[in-house]
């Protein structure tokens, strides 16, 4: 794990902002139109923007083999859920076979994967738990879990919490929304083209993000029942997909300061590697 003045070097805030001018899906009365087209595609650029720079702090590198070892056990946790809810065969379970391609695109060898499946074919039942919260300067999040003893995950969350200036919370769930995530390499691709590629998918929304390498992507945010059609779509004009999957976006963010979303970082740091816990939401946006 970081030591707390070292996240804290690394955390400087991210310049780049992003071309885009359109205004916030929150904020309708101002929308991107395509005058050949009857829909409206709707793009926060100064919400993504600070987003994005929670998103580079989120996906700081940690020690090389115990970061890839606990990706690897999150992973697994996600394909012993997607086993639970829709059965081991990745061509009749849409969920694990969006999570295996997640897999081998993390390089999780091949083996790997299929032990997992087979383990969580055998494993003893376990349920899967979400726990609303407040996090440092007042940051919504959804934490959830897969656990054989609820008792105990809900007293190690609560604990964990109070730890790192959080607190279990009622309501947060309604401020979020599990949306269809298709991702793309966005390096060939401008604002202007990807949202009218958007447009042609039916997808809702274009988010701008980099990943841990600096590598620009394009998210296309659609309706959870429509993930497959909008990355097929994608697919068919030749839009590099890197992987697609359901995500929990927030319909709401929180502007945090340096020293709050340090403090926000060192709790969701410290919750993602209890071992319970399967993934992380928030609603962080980096402030200035």
């Amino acid at each position: 794990m970081l030591g707390p003045a070292v996240l804290r070097t690394l955390r400087a805030p991210f310049p780049r902002t992003l071309t885009a001018a359109s205004e916030s899906v929150l904020h309708p009365s101002v929308p991107w139109r395509r005058t050949s087209c009857v829909r409206t595609l709707l793009l926060c650029s100064a919400l993504c923007a600070g987003h994005n720079k929670w998103s580079k702090v989120k996906h700081i590198k940690g020690p090389k083999d115990e970061a890839r070892a606990r990706m690897f056990m999150k992973l697994g946790l996600m394909i012993r859920i997607a086993v639970k809810e829709g059965g081991a065969n990745p061509e009749l379970n849409i969920n694990l076979a969006h999570i295996v391609e997640q897999c081998r695109n993390k390089n999780m060898p091949k083996a790997s994967i299929e032990t997992a499946i087979k383990s969580a074919e055998k494993a003893k039942l376990a349920s899967q738990h979400t726990f609303e919260a407040r996090g440092p300067g007042g940051c919504l999040l959804l934490i959830e879990v897969l656990t054989d003893n609820n008792a105990r995950s809900h007293q190690e969350i609560k604990r964990l919490l109070g730890k790192n200036g959080g607190a279990l919370s009622n309501g947060i769930h309604h401020s979020f929304s599990r949306k269809g995530v298709v991702t793309s390499v966005g390096k060939s691709i401008s604002m202007e083209q990807a949202l009218e590629l958007a447009i042609e998918a039916g997808a809702e929304d274009v988010h701008e993000s980099e990943d841990e390498d600096e590598q620009r992507l394009l998210k296309f945010i659609c309706d959870a029942t429509q993930l497959n059609h909008v990355r097929a779509s994608l697919e068919s004009v030749g839009v590099q997909i890197s992987s697609s999957g359901l995500e929990c976006l927030p319909s709401t963010m929180s502007p945090l300061d340096q020293e709050q979303l340090s403090a926000a970082s060192t709790l969701i740091e410290a919750l993602s590697d209890c071992p319970d816990v399967v993934q992380v939401w928030d609603n962080i946006q980096a402030d200035g």
